[in-house]
């Protein structure tokens, strides 16, 4: 992991963006801004070692939930960006992909963080213009972004930093034009996980006389002799 904590000024806002996988090693990054400019303040990939996974069905959730724990006490982030679950063709692998974004909800929760999630094309299209980017050019985008000196490897780190910046670039567009806040995944302080739409009661009337229809009425103008 690159970097090194530090405390958050007062302006500042931390956002911890992950990509979550299935089988592959899950991103992690840390940036922060002042409402302008970014900057990296880590970033890398948990790689669950093939014997480690053969212990027990959930020891590699295990250490990404030990993992993220342990970003957010050291960074204390405001908001965690996770990429959302793309429609898999293997069902197996996207059950497992969600198995891992349920311990970044838990962890989240657990330490009161808001989670924002985004899809692979949103983040792809926020980053580099280009909804069906590939890895290459969301890693020189990132680093071009966050003005970092080297690219950021591996590509699954560089996919969590364009996952944070999502977010970032996100509620700068929600705070210039004062749209309202997107649906949480988790909220803190014990609040509710979704806001509940009003529900407006549709009232039928029972052996009502159906209306009248309309009348078309034409006029003919007499000739002139």
């Amino acid at each position: 992991m690159q970097g090194a904590p530090r405390p958050p000024t007062s302006s500042a806002i931390r956002i911890l963006g992950v990509d979550p996988a299935a089988v592959g090693p899950t991103g992690y990054g840390i940036i922060e801004t002042d409402g302008r400019y970014c900057r990296t303040l880590g970033y890398g990939a948990l790689r669950v070692a093939p014997e480690r996974r053969k212990e027990s069905p959930g020891a590699a959730l295990s250490d990404v939930h030990a993992l993220l724990c342990r970003l957010m006490e050291e960074y204390s982030p405001q908001s965690l960006a996770v990429e959302a679950v793309f429609a898999a063709h293997n069902v197996k692998t996207a059950l497992r992909l969600a198995e891992v974004r349920g311990v970044v909800l838990l962890a989240a929760a657990q330490h009161q963080v808001a989670v924002y999630s985004y899809s692979p094309r949103e983040v792809k299209a926020s980053v580099t213009g280009y909804g069906h980017a590939d890895k290459r050019q969301v890693q020189a985008m990132v680093r071009a972004l966050l003005s970092m000196s080297e690219t950021p490897e591996p590509a699954d780190a560089a996919d969590a930093l364009a996952v944070a910046l999502c977010h970032c670039q996100a509620e700068r567009t929600r705070q210039k034009y004062h749209l309202p806040s997107p649906a949480l995944l988790t909220r803190s302080a014990g609040k509710p996980l979704r806001t509940p739409r009003a529900v407006i009661p549709v009232t039928r009337a029972v052996n009502a006389t159906p209306p009248a229809p309309s009348r078309i009425s034409t006029t003919r103008r007499s000739r002139l002799p």
